[in-house]
């Protein structure tokens, strides 16, 4: 079967960033509601700085410390506004793929002494199982022609290219590290490889 998306919604919402217009789409590849945020002229545009952000309930919705996603939703979101254009996609992959209740039994176990990716592995998954097959199919919806994406990790820009995305350039989202998350993070940057530590100084 043909991976295919349909754009079903346009509506606009007003942040404290400024309008944004939600774009919901539809898809024959998961029953999950992903979502785009577009500011300004993005289509048949070079250099469109994007935001592709994987859903986390306790860090964009409860503002948990224990993570550093909600700090960067909101980092990129304020990026793009300033950049007057730009899109965040917003993928309903909990947990780096593998759910909001196993991601809340990985916490768990960090809590025990295993670190995020020891976790992830203890529950029988992979380190990181994101996909980005439908970000790439939003992307090319949009009509972007090339892309600065924002991101930490460069698996993401990897992943991204080997799907005919046009990744030109790089966007840090880096936000500053304190003691909740700061053994999360560099485990993200020890075993998982993300450009982190680069430009900010950590705070107790």
């Amino acid at each position: 079967m043909k991976p295919q998306l349909e754009d079903l919604v346009q509506t606009p919402i007003p942040t404290r960033h400024g309008e944004f217009i939600l774009h919901y789409y539809s898809n024959n590849i998961d029953d999950k509601e992903h979502v785009a945020l577009v500011k300004g002229r993005v289509a048949d545009r070079e250099n469109v700085p994007v935001r592709i952000h994987s859903e986390c309930f306790t860090g964009d919705v409860l503002g948990s410390r224990r993570c550093d996603c909600g700090e960067q939703l909101e980092l990129a979101m304020q990026l793009i506004d300033e950049a007057g254009y730009g899109v965040l996609i917003y993928l309903r992959q909990e947990g780096r793929g593998i759910g909001l209740l196993k991601k809340l039994q990985a916490y768990n176990l960090q809590d025990k002494g295993m670190d995020t990716v020891d976790a992830n592995i203890h529950l029988g998954h992979l380190a990181d199982e994101r996909e980005y097959g439908i970000a790439a199919l939003m992307l090319d919806d949009l009509k972007i022609k090339s892309i600065k994406l924002m991101t930490n990790n460069p698996k993401k820009i990897d992943a991204l290219k080997k799907l005919g995305i046009n990744v030109v350039g790089r966007i840090p989202v880096e936000v500053v590290a304190h003691k909740d998350n700061l053994g999360y993070l560099k485990t993200k940057a020890k075993k998982m490889a993300h450009m982190l530590f680069e430009s900010k100084k950590e705070k107790d």
